[in-house]
């Protein structure tokens, strides 16, 4: 009697500890963590670590807020997404399209920022408990080509500004695009030179560090091989540390210009020091003439964004997981990642941090340096607040040209021109999305993103209605459907089998090839009982062959008069023959 009662208790722990594992991914790691992972976490975290610092700056900049909220930003995804996170690659943090987003959304509005980061991260977070992960699947390839090239070029040329020093040019594109031209006499050659020197030094890094991935040279010689590997891992080093490395030397130089009393640069200027406060996001705002802004009327400015947000991170952060996930060998839980994020984001409210997603860049990086587990991402969390704590009064003197320059590197790869060539190769109607999409997103972002999903769905709903049918004369009409049958074909369908079987002179048979009809509705039946009637009055057949059997169960349940069906279009046309022969 005792042992199945153990047998139950034990099946009822194993399965509580399995539930745990699947919310904390992280106890299926760690009691295998040993110290060659540590070795490995430690050196992807220092190295990612070195990367985040200068893009998390570069970012805030383009999301429109003081440099130090990048840094907010950059160290929380990495001590939930130990814990919460299924991809061992993935790194969490502020990027160059989730910045754009949020100075689309709150206009570089500290306060409203860290308030969104809060609203987008419970949604996500709802989502994943809800399992709502597959809505994901309606924002089209086409689509996000689109936007990830329009926020690309938006990105990177208003990053032009601050390459020529200039002030005073509006943040909305258009205007952006008119007075950064018209004011370039006013450009500060400081800004210009520098500028100009650190984007040829991160692409000259850059093409060192892809040089070296396709050098398969090998020597005979021991010591020689030995001391080329260790060149080659120095090279690589530098070339992945290529933006810390450039702003260090960036800053370097402002600092000594200064020094002597030649502010040549325009430069990051105050920033505020210390750690962020541990608190809850303001539910209020106060705008500068000291009117409080309630907490419905700032959601209600927010608008579109707080859909378009969630899903973007979401979007970002899963494609980046399964990427890696694949060309790794292993597997994530797309669900489980809506968590982490959502949890990310939400917590990271609490330290002023904004919206936060999956860092494609860094992710990279993590991946190519051996990252074992996600603890790497502690490593990484860990010198971005070391950053906070000792190096923000260092960040004065950082030029707003090199961040600047970090940033147009960082976003140039995602101008995929090429992914043009192949739509109009494949299928030239997902042209039209990415066409829409593309421009409407330099008006608004969420609206070129809301574009491209309604043309996307309008295009899906067509397909939907107007079914591929194909007709063939074997003396009856055999009439292919070429997908699934649903009510908003059944108006389609009808026309064809009017105006090519019963308006005929004289009417025609029809044999109805139904093997790709999977699902069937009550519209559809209504529309068959009529047909039915129609072909009864004019002394003509319709024949179903090769219906499925959930399809079949559903048309007998129906009882629909004059309902023949075969299992074969051969046997339908001999029914039809017959008929003939009869009369």
């Amino acid at each position: 009697m005792d042992q199945p009662l153990l047998g139950r208790v034990s099946a009822r722990g194993c399965c509580s500890y399995g539930t745990l594992k699947a919310w904390l991914p992280i106890l299926s790691w760690l009691p295998r963590y040993n110290l060659k992972w540590l070795k490995m976490d430690l050196l992807a975290g220092l190295t990612v670590g070195l990367t985040t610092v200068p893009q998390a700056l570069a970012y805030a900049e383009v999301a429109g807020l003081p440099v130090q909220y990048g840094l907010y930003s950059a160290f929380m995804g990495g001590f939930i997404y130990t814990l919460l996170g299924t991809s061992k690659d993935v790194t969490l943090g502020p990027t160059a399209i989730m910045s754009l987003l949020c100075f689309s959304v709150v206009g570089g509005q500290p306060h409203r920022a860290v308030l969104l980061s809060l609203l987008c991260g419970l949604i996500q977070a709802l989502m994943a408990l809800l399992r709502l992960g597959f809505l994901l699947d309606f924002i089209s390839f086409p689509v996000i080509k689109g936007f990830t090239c329009a926020a690309a070029v938006t990105i990177g040329f208003g990053q032009v500004k601050n390459i020529l020093g200039l002030q005073g040019v509006p943040h909305e594109f258009f205007l952006e695009v008119y007075y950064t031209f018209y004011k370039i006499p006013e450009a500060r050659i400081g800004d210009v030179v520098l500028g100009v020197l650190c984007l040829s030094l991160l692409i000259m890094l850059l093409f060192m560090k892809t040089s070296l991935g396709s050098d398969d040279e090998d020597s005979d010689d021991d010591d020689a091989s030995a001391c080329s590997k260790f060149s080659r891992k120095l090279v690589w080093t530098i070339a992945t540390m290529r933006n810390a490395l450039v702003v260090v030397a960036a800053s370097v130089i402002a600092f000594s210009w200064n020094a002597y009393g030649h502010p040549v640069f325009t430069v990051t200027g105050e920033t505020t020091e210390g750690l962020p406060p541990f608190r809850p996001p303001p539910t209020s705002d106060t705008t500068a003439n000291g009117t409080i802004v309630s907490f419905g009327e700032i959601v209600e400015g927010f608008g579109g964004g707080l859909a378009v947000i969630p899903f973007m991170g979401l979007l970002e952060s899963i494609a980046i997981a399964k990427a890696f996930a694949s060309q790794n060998d292993y597997r994530i839980d797309a669900n489980q990642e809506l968590l982490a994020i959502g949890v990310t984001n939400i917590m990271g409210s609490f330290v002023s941090a904004y919206p936060v997603t999956g860092s494609f860049g860094r992710t990279a990086v993590n991946s190519q340096t051996g990252v074992c587990t996600p603890a790497g991402g502690i490593v990484t969390s860990v010198i971005v607040l070391l950053s906070l704590a000792f190096l923000m009064p260092a960040f004065y003197y950082i030029p707003k040209a090199s961040l600047a320059a970090v940033i147009i590197c960082a976003v140039a790869p995602m101008v995929d021109y090429r992914v043009v060539a192949k739509m109009w190769r494949i299928r030239k109607l997902d042209l039209l999305p990415f066409v829409v999409t593309f421009l409407m997103s330099f008006w608004q972002v969420q609206y070129g993103i809301i574009g491209g999903v309604a043309v996307s769905g309008a295009l899906l709903l067509y397909n939907a209605a107007r079914p591929q049918i194909k007709v063939t004369d074997h003396g009856a009409l055999v009439m292919e459907l070429g997908s699934g049958l649903s009510f908003p074909a059944t108006e389609y369908l009808s026309h064809i089998i009017h105006t090519q079987a019963l308006q005929a002179s004289p009417p025609r048979s029809v044999v109805l090839d139904c093997h790709h009809v999977s699902t069937i509705d009550y519209t559809v039946i209504s529309e068959l009982r009529d047909l039915l009637r129609q072909f009864k009055l004019r002394e003509v057949l319709l024949v179903f062959s090769r219906l499925q059997p959930s399809v079949l169960e559903v048309l007998l349940a129906a009882d629909l008069q004059g309902f023949r069906y075969t299992n074969s279009v051969e046997v339908a046309l001999q029914m039809e023959a017959e008929s003939l022969l009869r009369d």
